[in-house]
Parts: C-alpha cells; sequence; structure tokens
C-alpha cells in the first residue's frame, strides 16, 4: 500500500454547493519527491469569501483555473503511476478533505482511486501517543501555508517523524 497524504483548499464548507479550489498531494516514502498540485474552477455561483480567502486566490483567479474533469483525471493517472501498490488517504482533517476528494472523483471520473476510507492523521496521533488531547502539527517542518503541496508536505513529515522517531509501524511502499 502506498500512503497519499492530500489537502484541499475550498470556497465553502461542502462539495457540489461549493468548491474545491485547489489539492495537493505527496507520496509519503524516505523522499517526499512525488507530489501532484491541481487548481480547479468552480463548480458553483455558490463561494464564501472568508472560505476563498484562506485559499490566497481571488474568485476572478478561480474562474480562470482548470477544469474539474481535467484535474481530477490527471490526478487519478499520477496515482496510478506513482503508487504501485493499492494508494491509501491520509489527511490532517480527513472528515474535510475527503469529503471534496471523494465528491469530486466520483462527480467527474465514476471512481474513486482510494476507494471508500480514509485516515486521518491526527487520529494516528493520538493512539500512537495514547493522548486524545495531544496534537501532532508540531513535528510538521515545512510550514502550513495554504498551499495544499505545503500543507500535504508538513503533514507527510509529521507521519515520517512517527515512524522514524516514534515506533509507528506503517508501510511506506
Amino acid at each position: 500500500m502506498s500512503i497519499i497524504v492530500v489537502d484541499v483548499e475550498s470556497d465553502g464548507p461542502i462539495p457540489g454547493d461549493y468548491s474545491m479550489v485547489s489539492l495537493g498531494a505527496v507520496i509519503v516514502d524516505k523522499n517526499l519527491n512525488k507530489t501532484f498540485y491541481g487548481k480547479l474552477k468552480p463548480v458553483s455561483e455558490n463561494w464564501l469569501p472568508d472560505a476563498l480567502k484562506v485559499s490566497g486566490h481571488s474568485r476572478e483567479e478561480t474562474l480562470n483555473f482548470d477544469e474539474p474533469v481535467n484535474v481530477m483525471e490527471d490526478f487519478a493517472k499520477w496515482i496510478k503511476k506513482e503508487s504501485p501498490s493499492r494508494p491509501l488517504f491520509f489527511s490532517d482533517n480527513n472528515g474535510f478533505d475527503w469529503q471534496f476528494i471523494n465528491w469530486y472523483f466520483i462527480h467527474f471520473t465514476g471512481k474513486n482511486p482510494f476507494g471508500f476510507s480514509s485516515q486521518n492523521i491526527g487520529s494516528l496521533y493520538k493512539g500512537l501517543v495514547g493522548d486524545m488531547f495531544k496534537n501532532f502539527k508540531h513535528l510538521r517542518k515545512t510550514a502550513h501555508t495554504h498551499n495544499p503541496v505545503d500543507d500535504a508536505m508538513g503533514n507527510a513529515e509529521a507521519i515520517l517523524h512517527m515512524k522514524k522517531e516514534m515506533g509507528l509501524k506503517i508501510s511506506l511502499k
């Protein structure tokens, strides 16, 4: 199995009614050099200024981003190429990121390469340290900038730290 850390930026709280603005992904391996980045044109007229502001893009910019079907097809091809075994979806906030990725894959390509499950990095860390009140974010090396590749990279670094320094038993193939 291949662990792929994914991060999403959006212009609202749910897919379909609102749009995924960008997505970033990193294959978790010793090099962390396999990344994907996509910027997606809105699928809805709805958008919340405060949500969009987090992404660092204006509505006008997003209207010139790539067609979602093309980004999702490219993402699926990248996953197939970079993940020789079953891809596993990991995210800092999988409740949020997963809903957008799953909806966009099903809506635009008919299939989600990750299947129907996802993993939460925060929950993994809490279980590893045995404390529901602990947070993993101090393990990131790459700054959390809301560029989804940067954010996915920091989360991938945290997973590697948990494996190398804390004894997490996880396969990185």
